[in-house]
């Protein structure tokens, strides 16, 4: 490969016109000589990208054979035909797979039962299909199961719409929404929660609609352009959270799950450099909230009066351990902290108060919860990996400590970790 791989003589790299735009605002003046350049559907943009792009096709000629020989290279490391590691949601276990020469997974679902057959939810690469390009956003099934919401972008400008199938029949229903970001489902499997963006890809404003109906109901719309907002209901499956977030502070409300006519209530209005998170288990909520340092606290608040003046701590502000979340399940709650830089994932039982580490056998790596979808289980699955280690799924048992390993990254070509360290 040529160490400075230079154009024919005859090229010359493309010169973008400079056309004055001036922009007042807050009393100052703008001027951006290439405003034009925002404008996608100008001819002129086209023609200049198009230039761009046939400079550096010059540039790079002398390197294409290069090129290649590293594409196979790398290619030649990944395991095409593949399977994600299923996980339950309900009466049914979820996963994805993918095959050797197609772009996208696809995405399917089996009985939680020994030599069920394997349901083809949403294959990607048949929705792909005319399109240049294809990106997954949401996707949820219904408490029921027999519905799936997801979203789609085939702009490549993370613009989403909005899709719900039937998954006993296969047919789509009429619902098609654009500028998706978020979703959930209500407890009746009808009703959804979905939040969209406006023209600079904010999320700002939150809907309900049932199914069947023609309403769109706004039912919070945030005003504060320094704020976007999200859907997402609880791991157990009790509540709907709306929460607005900037960069530095937090606002959540809720409802219940089973009441999506309900209206929603504060949890804890927001504040300068106030940040929270908030889930729910039985009566009570959980609140990862930095009011009392930047390292965050854990504390707990009745669910029919969740404000600050009821918040009781669980876990102090510590100087030297960052909160950074906490999984919480039926009979066990999984705190996730950051001490030296380390990640470290403690378990605490609700019915004994003991705690422990879930021990990891490197000194540094990255550890992180995944696929732990249902609520009413004594296992967490957790994803493992570090420099040497390729990554690596793991069931936990919460209560005998032991672990699962459910799959390892297969690296082909030879790949011998023993001979790193």
């Amino acid at each position: 490969m040529p160490a400075n791989p230079q154009p024919p003589a005859s090229v010359e790299p493309p010169r973008a016109q400079r056309l004055q735009h001036v922009t007042a605002i807050h009393g100052q003046t703008l001027v951006d000589d290439y405003h034009w350049l925002r404008e996608r559907e100008d001819p002129r943009v086209r023609a200049y990208l198009e230039a761009e792009n046939a400079y550096t096709a010059a540039v790079m000629r002398p390197t294409e054979g290069f090129q290649e020989a590293l594409y196979r290279e790398m290619l030649a490391r990944i395991k095409e035909t593949d399977m994600g590691v299923p996980y339950r949601f309900g009466a049914y276990e979820y996963y994805s797979r993918t095959h050797e020469g197609e772009d996208y997974p696809i995405y399917c679902r089996r009985l939680h039962v020994e030599h069920s057959s394997e349901q083809i939810m949403l294959d990607l690469n048949e929705l792909a299909k005319g399109h240049e390009f294809l990106s997954l956003g949401a996707l949820s099934v219904t408490q029921d199961a027999r519905l799936l919401a997801y979203s789609l972008d085939i702009t490549g400008y993370r613009e989403y719409t909005l899709y719900v199938k039937n998954l006993e029949t296969g047919s789509l229903l009429p619902e098609r929404i654009e500028h998706v970001r978020s979703i959930a489902w209500a407890n009746d499997s009808m009703t959804l929660f979905y939040v969209i963006e406006d023209e600079a890809k904010r999320a700002y404003r939150l809907y309900r609609h049932r199914l069947g109906s023609a309403e769109h109901t706004l039912v919070y719309e945030e005003a504060d352009v320094r704020f976007s907002i999200g859907v997402q209901r609880s791991r157990s499956r009790g509540y709907i959270f709306v929460g607005s977030h900037s960069a530095t502070s937090s606002e959540v409300r809720l409802i219940s799950a089973d009441q999506p006519l309900a209206a929603f209530r504060m949890v804890a209005s927001r504040s300068t450099d106030h940040e929270y998170d908030v889930d729910h288990r039985g009566d009570l909520l959980y609140i990862v909230t930095n009011d009392r340092g930047r390292n965050f606290r854990l504390v707990t608040a009745p669910v029919s009066e969740p404000g600050p003046a009821n918040w009781t701590e669980m876990i102090p502000h510590r100087e030297d351990v960052m909160l950074e979340d906490i999984d919480l399940f039926a009979r066990h709650a999984v705190v996730h902290e950051r001490v030296g830089g380390f990640p470290r994932m403690r378990v605490m039982s609700f019915a004994t108060g003991q705690e422990h580490e879930i021990e990891m056998p490197e000194p540094v790596y990255s550890a992180f919860g995944t696929g732990n979808a249902e609520f009413d289980t004594d296992v967490f699955r957790f994803s493992y990996e570090s420099l040497v280690t390729q990554s690596s799924v793991f069931d936990y048992d919460l209560n005998t400590r032991s672990r699962t390993l459910l799959k390892q990254e297969e690296i082909l070509g030879g790949y011998d970790p023993s001979r790193y360290r």
